[in-house]
This record gives C-alpha cells, structure tokens and sequence, in this order.
C-alpha cells in the first residue's frame, strides 16, 4: 500500500482553499479508520471541514475524502506525511493520497476540430468555476488556435494522420513530459494507443458523445435516430485501453421525440456534453472521485 503527496509546483492560491488540504484514504474497511483520520488531524490542530466515506457491501473496500483546514500547512506536511504513514499505510494497510488544495491541478486539454467542450472548459476557467491551471491546448487541428490564445492558454497544433500515430504521439508525451496532472480530451477525435495511455502516467478525462455503454464509437447520434432512442446522453469517464469502457465519473441526459433530426440531436447533444465534461473535471479536481477497478466513486 502506499501514500502520494502532490509534488507539482505552480504557486499556491490565496483563495478559499489557503491552507487547506486532501486526504483521500482507500483499502478494506475495519474499525477505527475514521477514528485513526479525525485523532491524527486533530494532534496537528487540524479542522475537518467535511468528511465524507463509503463501504461498498459487495467486497468490503472503502473510501473516504477528507478535507480539513490548518494554519501553516505547508510547514506541516512533512509532518503529517511521516503520520499518515504509519498509522494508516502500515497500521491498516490502506492506500492514502495528501494534497495541498491551494496548489491547483495542472491540465492539458485535447481537442480537435469541435470546439464547444473546448471553448466551454477555457471560459468556466476563466470565471473561476475550475479550480484548476490550464497548462496548454493540444489540437490535431489548427482552427480553434485564435480563439484559444485569446484565453491567454498556449496552443500547440500537432497533426495526427493516418493509421500511424507514433510521431504525433511522441510529441504529445514531449509537450505533457512533468508539465500536467491530467488530460482531458474535449471531443478529440483520435484513438489513443496503449503506449501513449502507459506512457503520459497521469490520468485522462474523455467525454464520449452518447450514454454509455449505449452506441459506443462514433457517429452515436445517426445511431440513436435510427433507434428512435426518446434520450440521448453524454458521459465523461476515465480513458481505457479498452474504447469508451473506462470507468464513468458523470452522465446526463436530454429528451428527445421522433421529430428531432440528427443535427438537432448533435445539437442538444452538445449542451449535455459541456455539463457532463465541466462537472467531471471539476470533481476530478477537487479529488471528489475516487476509482475503484472500473467505476468510480464519485462524492458530492
């Protein structure tokens, strides 16, 4: 089992997450984990500022995130690193991940010639609805370039064509390389190789354009007309080796009729895509999901 402390650097916030920290704790439940959480926090004058655990029925493992306050948290970190260690990696055998929330998560985004998930992500960023710090866009297409610079975000045009994707793949590792904390691919039309998902060594976000596991690869909308679906959905999950069966962090859907034409759906379609994505991004950054084999806890 082990313990994970954040060690990217951008600078700290001054806002509502100023010395406050993570505490993702996960393992097989016993007696006395939280007990062992809340004596520990409370040793360093640590306050919890929410808790929040499950027990899964099925196989017994459990989760729990931990937010708490305390002043000085920088300076106590090591200190409560050496803590978390013995008593709840050796202690109890769990697997526990620290984090300073004033140091935001750095991302990458993909995209490619669909621009709303991408567009969507920058201006919510822009307002201050993604606690997060947007390393750069990387496209396989130059046309959303402008309209990316105008966010202030670096834009890197990498073309990816034909069967052979190692070179453009090659460069993305280059440009990711200790650069970002995860991915995500806003409507990036490329299939990812085994090399590159092993290689990047963080996690990535996708959004897929239907409610999966229904009409899985592409073109979704033409298919649910052609079923005459009364809902279509998008569902943001963790990317896979295996196409669009990674575990699911968010789902939504929208009604739909019979009268709907296929560019209506993409359409509508499009404003449950922007939801779905924003919501998992934001989770994922504030350590609100926790993966267990292949789905996911998701606190609120």
């Amino acid at each position: 089992m082990t313990l994970a402390l954040q060690t990217s650097t951008p600078a700290a916030s001054t806002g509502p997450h100023a010395d406050r920290a993570s505490l993702i704790v996960k393992g097989t439940d016993r007696v006395g984990i939280v007990a062992a959480v809340g004596s520990l926090l409370s040793n360093h004058g640590a306050n919890i500022v929410s808790l929040d655990q499950y027990s899964d029925p099925d196989d017994g493992a459990y989760f729990q995130r931990t937010v708490f306050a305390l002043d000085g948290l920088r300076a106590e970190l090591p200190g409560l690193r050496e803590e978390l260690h013995t008593q709840l990696v050796k202690d109890f055998g769990l697997e526990v991940t620290l984090r300073d929330m004033s140091v935001p998560k750095r991302i990458a985004i993909f995209a490619s010639k669909s621009d709303h998930c991408l567009l969507d992500l920058l201006w919510r960023h822009r307002r201050g609805e993604l606690p997060v710090s947007i390393s750069m866009v990387i496209s396989n297409h130059p046309d959303t370039a402008e309209e990316v610079r105008t966010f202030g975000v670096p834009f890197f045009h990498v073309p990816s064509m034909g069967p052979d994707k190692s070179a453009a793949e090659a460069e993305h590792l280059r440009l990711l390389a200790g650069n970002v904390d995860f991915v995500v691919l806003a409507r990036y039309m490329q299939i990812l190789s085994s090399d590159f998902i092993e290689g990047v060594g963080v996690p990535i976000i996708n959004i897929h354009h239907s409610f999966l596991p229904a009409f899985i690869g592409a073109g979704p909308h033409a298919k649910a007309k052609e079923r005459g679906v009364k809902l279509i959905g998008a569902t943001a999950h963790y990317v896979t080796e295996d196409l669009d069966e990674g575990p699911i962090i968010e789902q939504d859907v929208a009604r739909v009729t019979h009268a709907d034409s296929v560019a209506e759906l993409r359409r509508r379609g499009a404003d449950v895509e922007r939801a779905v994505l924003s919501r998992a991004v934001l989770w994922h950054a504030d350590d609100r999901v926790i993966r267990h084999r292949n789905h996911c806890v998701v606190f609120p």
